[in-house]
């Protein structure tokens, strides 16, 4: 039984240092934090990523959302899940204010990630084995399809799903073996100097990894130049990714990419507004080859669905934390493979790496099936605050081993970077 939910409004000081910095983003990475006690004694741990002030709003959303999973089991919560998930999104009154996008919503991720953490504790696997290893109709039966039945259906879901049974000792065996690929966005920061971006290019490319982003929207000229010294140090056979964190119109997308292209980008993330379908379907018309990605801020599993639909993306992130949690996240997986475009999801912030790779592990072993065009993002900020903090090796993720969803957060790190109470803030 849940017996109380905690939440806690974890903070860090990342912008004086320039770390996370884009073209519109200058924050401070921060989580809305969520424990689950049970009379079993196992917690579940589950988040949501914020970036600084704000992140109390988020966790009072999660406080009125509490009544909602506090005194249930998960037995009771998984006999009936997609009904326990809109009891969430679709709170009567609190829905109002979303409707399923925004504070509410990402509140509702934090509450949803903390139960399957809990519930993988309790099974003793780490998430994406739980997920791989989970029969197909129960899979499906975590599904929310409201709206999107247009694009999938339950019995295409489960056809997928089953599809992914074949090879799947096969592919795991192999995960073990080699791990995941990855890219690092470490580099390329739009607050760091030109000398320390060409530094870092280098200790990235000697560690093994040959997959890099940098960010853009700043003047062309800087990215021209910063793009530039990039590529100088990685070579012309590593993949270059660009991200201009949403600062463009369409028809300035374009001409920069016109600029841009002498790089050999292998895609464009977030080239305009997050809500704009058409916009990217336009921009990945007039970019191509290049590709357009995007997803980290896409409110839901519908604007999801209209990407795809409009042949607005060549690749989709997914983000383990701005939509409602690991219920959404599965639509958002099974709708990718329908429309056959790679899943490579976002990271970075306060634990997103820790929970992303057991989603991007989950779909290569149970629904994509394939590791062509596929990677996870990785940014060696924070690891050190978790248990259970993700692990690389050559630039691939390495298999999570521990029971959970690699959401839990050492008690000190809690303690000292609290907001406002906590040490790290006085």
């Amino acid at each position: 039984m849940i017996t109380a939910l905690d939440v806690h409004d974890v903070r860090f000081p990342t912008a004086d240092a320039g770390d996370g910095s884009d073209a519109i983003n200058r924050g401070d990475y921060s989580a809305t934090y969520v424990s689950l006690k049970t009379d079993a004694g196992v917690e579940g741990a589950g988040f949501t990523f914020t970036n600084g002030r704000g992140n109390e709003i988020t966790c009072a959303a999660v406080r009125a959302l509490a009544h909602h999973v506090v005194g249930r089991s998960v037995d009771d919560i998984f006999a009936e899940p997609v009904a326990f998930w809109r009891s969430l999104s679709a709170d009567v009154q609190l829905r109002w204010l979303g409707p399923e996008k925004g504070v509410i919503h990402m509140a509702t991720g934090a509450i949803v990630n903390a139960v399957w953490d809990l519930r993988a504790k309790l099974e003793g696997k780490p998430l994406w084995q739980l997920l791989a290893e989970m029969p197909t109709q129960e899979l499906v039966s975590n599904v929310d399809f409201h709206h999107i039945t247009d694009a999938l259906t339950p019995d295409e879901a489960a056809a997928i799903l089953d599809k992914g049974l074949s090879g799947l000792d096969d592919r795991r065996a192999e995960l073990e073996r080699d791990g995941f690929p990855s890219y690092t966005t470490s580099v390329g920061w739009l607050g760091y100097p030109d000398d320390k971006v060409r530094a870092l290019t280098q200790q990235a490319y000697a560690e093994g990894w040959r997959a890099m982003k940098m960010k853009v929207g700043g003047p062309i000229d800087d990215d021209v130049r910063r793009a530039r010294i990039i590529r100088e140090e990685i070579g012309p056979d590593a993949l270059l990714m660009m991200d201009a964190n949403q600062v463009w119109d369409v028809d300035e997308a374009i001409a920069n990419m016109a600029r841009l292209a002498e790089f050999d980008p292998y895609w464009i993330e977030e080239p305009t507004h997050a809500d704009d379908v058409l916009g990217h379907a336009r921009i990945q018309r007039a970019v191509a080859p290049i590709r357009v990605a995007t997803g980290e801020v896409a409110a839901n599993r519908v604007i999801f669905k209209q990407l795809l639909q409009a042949e607005a993306i060549g690749v989709m992130q997914i983000d383990a934390c701005r939509v409602g949690g690991v219920n959404e996240v599965l639509s958002e997986i099974l709708m990718a493979a329908k429309f056959g475009v790679p899943i490579c999801p976002h990271a970075g912030g306060v634990g997103l790496c820790e929970l992303v790779q057991h989603l991007a592990v989950f779909d290569y072993l149970r629904v994509g099936t394939s590791l062509e065009g596929r990677m996870v993002e990785y940014v060696d900020h924070l690891h050190e605050h978790f248990t259970d903090p993700v692990r690389t090796r050559g630039g691939r993720y390495l298999l999570p081993t521990e029971p959970g969803y690699s959401a839990t957060m050492k008690p000190a790190s809690i303690a000292e970077y609290s907001f406002p109470e906590g040490p790290a803030w006085r």
